[in-house]
């Protein structure tokens, strides 16, 4: 069923009467010169304008990339908020193959779009997207960061993003085993492309034992080639998820990895990665709870990224963003110990505390 406009009358219903709505405004954009077909989702700026990411992403539908930007959106008002940003939280999704349909033209127009948002919107790297689009998309949008050096930017924020994520499994360690130190611990890792393989190369720094997978081949023999010690691979997240001994398992490629068919058999004591949306539905954070597996809620430990790009609004200084990232390992400590005083699982800590922080901006308003 759809309604007046031609949209799936299921994702009207979700952005206006769901939990997963709420969301402040959500533009749909078309260029029928180059092609582009994108969504942009704001889900808060009660914090400041709304920052976050442009996905391009070949999605089976128009409804699916609807969702995926609605769900993104929301995660990044909570992260922002975690990480102690002055931002809302707000996604964009651009429909297509990255490989086939990208083209300047396309990224210049979809630049325009969010120019027209006046700065309630600003942008950067995702899934599919690099540092050189953002230098692109900056040629049309001043609200764009993640760009080159070169271009006044910050350049490639999955530097931070690992560091973050690494952050945060050093605090689950402390926190189930007493000790942040990862040396000689099992680490999976799924997903070794932009952040994925930053996280290996801090991973063997410190003694740990890295197991790998990814859905390109060339990804796993990038780091097998530069890392010929340490690091294993297996053919997959199937296969990864049940490797014997697993300390912790870090998701690093698409959202929804913690489902009713992963959870019963991860041999893993923690969960920390980079991915966004790791839990496919509610409910699943009990389920690893029940099973005594320590979750780090993706949002908290996966924020180095956007603290790198949203400090480049204010004149880029690494030391700086990299001494805040460092206290994701603070911040994910402290939810943990609100989690066993509230007697709920970490995921539903971060969200509350998340979202007090974004109430109290509202109200101050």
């Amino acid at each position: 069923m759809t309604d007046v406009t031609g949209a799936p009358a299921d994702v009207l219903h979700t952005l206006f009467h769901s939990d997963q709505g709420g969301h402040e405004q959500v533009v749909l954009c078309q260029d029928r010169a180059t092609g582009l077909k994108a969504v942009i989702a704001l889900h808060s700026t009660a914090l400041g304008p709304a920052l976050g990411g442009t996905r391009f992403y070949p999605y089976p539908n128009e409804a699916a990339a609807v969702a995926d930007a609605l769900n993104l959106a929301r995660g990044m008002s909570y992260k922002n908020a975690m990480a102690g940003l002055d931002h809302g939280g707000g996604k964009a999704v651009i429909i297509g193959d990255p490989d086939q349909d990208k083209t300047e033209e396309l990224l210049l127009a979809y630049g325009r779009f969010v120019a027209s948002l006046g700065g309630r919107y600003v942008t950067a790297c995702d899934v599919g997207t690099y540092v050189a689009d953002m230098d692109v998309v900056a040629r049309e949008c001043r609200w764009t960061t993640g760009r080159s050096p070169e271009n006044g930017g910050a350049g490639d924020s999955s530097v931070l993003t690992a560091f973050g994520v690494y952050q945060g499994m050093r605090a689950s360690a402390q926190h189930l085993w007493g000790d942040p130190s990862l040396r000689d611990r099992r680490v999976g890792v799924a997903g070794v492309g932009k952040v994925g393989h930053h996280l290996v190369g801090h991973l063997l720094a410190e003694g740990a034992e890295v197991v790998v997978t990814d859905v390109r081949e060339d990804a796993v023999r990038r780091i097998l080639d530069r890392y010929p010690q340490g690091v294993t691979a297996v053919a997959d997240t199937e296969a990864l998820i049940r490797v014997e001994g697993l300390d912790v398992y870090a998701p690093c490629a698409l959202g929804g990895a913690l489902d009713d068919a992963s959870v019963p058999v991860l041999t893993a004591r923690v969960v920390c990665g980079a991915a966004n949306n790791q839990l496919a539905h509610p409910g699943v954070e009990k389920d690893l709870a029940d099973r005594g597996i320590l979750y780090a809620p993706d949002y908290v430990v996966n924020a180095g990224g956007v603290i790198q790009v949203a400090d480049e609004l204010h004149g880029f200084d690494f030391e700086r963003c990299r001494a805040k990232a460092a206290k994701i390992f603070d911040t994910t400590l402290a939810i943990f110990a609100r989690a066993k005083e509230d007697g709920i699982p970490p995921a539903a800590a971060a969200d509350r505390i998340a979202e007090q922080r974004i109430a109290e901006a509202r109200a101050a308003r």
